[in-house]
């Protein structure tokens, strides 16, 4: 059983950075591809960003591409997520997500594991 714990969200301006962190606990962290997904309100929980077990693999949204970077530090058991240019539309709930597929997945429905989420609101 692996538990995820996201943090660094809050409100900040557009055009600001933001990086997010998710600590993860309980499972073999390295084995795992990760993934972002964030819900905005009112709307359904889509895909941000994912990373593979050994990082040298990632995917991004077409929305944040050249804006945002996944990264990974399997020593630390942690998956980041870099938020550049931010905008008033990458408002939203984000949560990261392990899945057993260690290639990480655009799809919701290959992970296995999800955090609790952390808010990040961005002010126009």
């Amino acid at each position: 059983q692996v538990q995820l714990v996201e943090s660094g969200g809050g409100l900040v301006q557009a055009g600001d950075s933001v990086r997010l962190s998710c600590a993860a606990s309980g499972g073999f962290f390295s084995g795992y591809g990760m993934g972002w997904f964030r819900q905005a309100p009112g709307k359904e929980r889509e895909f941000v960003a994912a990373i593979s077990w050994h990082g040298r693999d990632t995917n991004y949204a077409d929305s944040v591409k050249g804006r945002f970077t996944i990264s990974r530090d399997n020593a630390k058991n942690t998956v980041y997520l870099q938020m550049n240019s931010l905008k008033s539309e990458d408002t939203g709930v984000y949560y990261c997500a392990a899945s057993r597929l260690a290639l990480g997945s655009e799809y919701q429905k290959m992970y296995d594991y999800w955090g609790q989420g952390t808010q990040v609101t961005v002010s126009s």
